[in-house]
């Protein structure tokens, strides 16, 4: 090798080598620092002790949250519900802390790792009142960990990023977000007041109906939609919008959608208002106005029609019971048994049988006409769930249009004359099985 090429192969060994001594001085330097490179438990909690917790944050107010009555708040820097899970995960990261290494086990100088004034301390008051506080100083040279302390220990730790980055949240992190609190199983009232007329919904043995403006079914995937909205409303948060702004833009914005829910605890009210592309929301359950996604308002911006339950039959894709059919006079009695279908003691072909099935589940409502129903031309009553659900509808005729109602209900369906069609033919196509074919004859 050259003379000149040796000294420049030299010259980048030694600036690796200092390189490498630099990043791991303080772990090499420290006298007895070695004591173990195992995962050392630094915490070991029980969650459900812990009643109070505090974060404190070079450059940001100080954080607390008390635990009241199994749920917890933020007590500082003001009054504010918590996100519960949001706490939860803090507490899990706490309860069971665990180092990626002992640096010292008697350290005597922790400025060298930033924890004299650490950037970060977490401190938790259990049951029995005693208090444990997690300091966390500066990332280590390679910056794939921090150093950390027990305050009143002087043990030094390192600990993975993530473990740090658990406990640096803000209050917006750690508030509760909802715009309404209810649980979805205890809910009986919604009232939604988005386009005229106003909706009621009431919710009797887990079904939902429409109560108000007139007595309806519902379209329960709908309401649940609905349901799972107003669940999950949420305020969106921005250290450039502040309250001012916020009530301003509100005040200001076309009403859209109000929506009030009632449960076991009372009465919850939701006011929504759009400016352009953006939404606003004021609830009864917190103070202020927020800013709220659209995707939030879209179940909500919507017509007594969309959820009405446009379904004539109920009974789903399970096989009926009985099928009784009058068209035009003429009746067609068909019964299920041991998975055959027969009529008069006949045995039907039960693909003919399926595709009338399939016609009746089809038939839905293209709208929800106020009049319209005359004599009646096609009566179909199907009893299903081993007897104990009946449901009969009666088909008129009114010029060209089909108008339907089921007993017992005042709302009438107007059908598609296509369905209605395709159900007549496919009560004609009714057929006796197909005769089995003889047996061999005996040699």
């Amino acid at each position: 090798m050259k003379p000149a090429r040796l000294v420049i192969a030299a010259f980048l060994f030694a600036i690796a080598s200092g390189l490498l001594w630099w990043l791991n001085k303080k772990e090499s330097s420290t006298p007895k620092s070695m004591a173990s490179t195992d995962s050392i438990k630094i915490l070991e909690l029980k969650q459900e002790q812990i009643q109070n917790l505090a974060l404190d944050k070079t450059g940001s107010e100080p954080i607390e949250l008390k635990r009241v009555g199994g749920k917890w708040s933020i007590t500082a820097p003001k009054p504010l519900g918590a996100d519960q899970d949001a706490v939860s995960n803090m507490l899990s990261t706490l309860s069971s802390l665990s180092s990626d290494r002992l640096i010292e086990d008697k350290a005597t100088n922790v400025d060298q790792y930033g924890l004299a004034h650490p950037s970060l301390s977490v401190s938790a008051m259990q049951q029995s009142g005693k208090t444990v506080k997690l300091l966390f100083g500066d990332s280590t040279p390679a910056g794939t960990g921090c150093y950390a302390e027990l305050a009143g220990d002087q043990r030094v730790f390192t600990v993975a990023n993530y473990s740090k980055s658990a406990f640096e949240k803000s209050v917006s992190d750690l508030r509760d977000k909802r715009l309404l609190a209810f649980e979805t199983e205890k809910l009986t009232r919604i009232e939604l007041t988005a386009k005229k007329p106003s909706i009621e919904f009431g919710r009797t043995r887990n079904q939902w109906q429409i109560v108000k403006p007139k007595p309806a079914r519902a379209d329960q995937s709908a309401v649940d939609d609905l349901v799972r909205s107003l669940h999950d409303a949420k305020m969106e948060l921005s250290p450039a919008l502040d309250d001012k702004k916020l009530a301003a833009a509100f005040n200001s914005a076309t009403p859209l959608a109000t929506a009030r829910i009632t449960d076991v605890s009372g009465t919850q009210e939701l006011q929504i208002r759009k400016a352009k592309d953006d939404f606003y929301a004021k609830s009864s359950l917190v103070a202020g106005v927020y800013k709220i996604s659209a995707s939030t308002v879209t179940p909500l911006d919507k017509a007594l029609d969309d959820f009405r339950n446009k379904k004539l039959f109920e009974f789903g894709y399970v096989d009926p019971d009985k099928l009784d059919l009058h068209d035009n006079g003429k009746q067609h009695l068909l019964t299920h048994a041991n998975g055959d279908w027969w009529s008069n003691g006949t045995k039907m072909d039960s693909e003919a049988v399926n595709s009338l099935l399939g016609r009746i589940r089809d038939l839905s409502a293209t709208k929800f006409p106020d009049s319209g129903f005359a004599a009646s031309l096609l009566d179909l009553t199907v009893i299903s769930n081993e007897g104990k659900r009946t449901e009969k509808a009666l088909i008129s005729k009114n010029g060209d249009r089909y108008i339907a109602k089921r007993e017992g209900e005042p709302a009438l369906y107007e059908l598609d004359p296509t369905a209605v069609n395709d159900l007549r033919n496919a009560v004609d196509g009714l057929k006796p099985a197909p005769a089995p074919p003889p047996a061999p004859a005996k040699k």
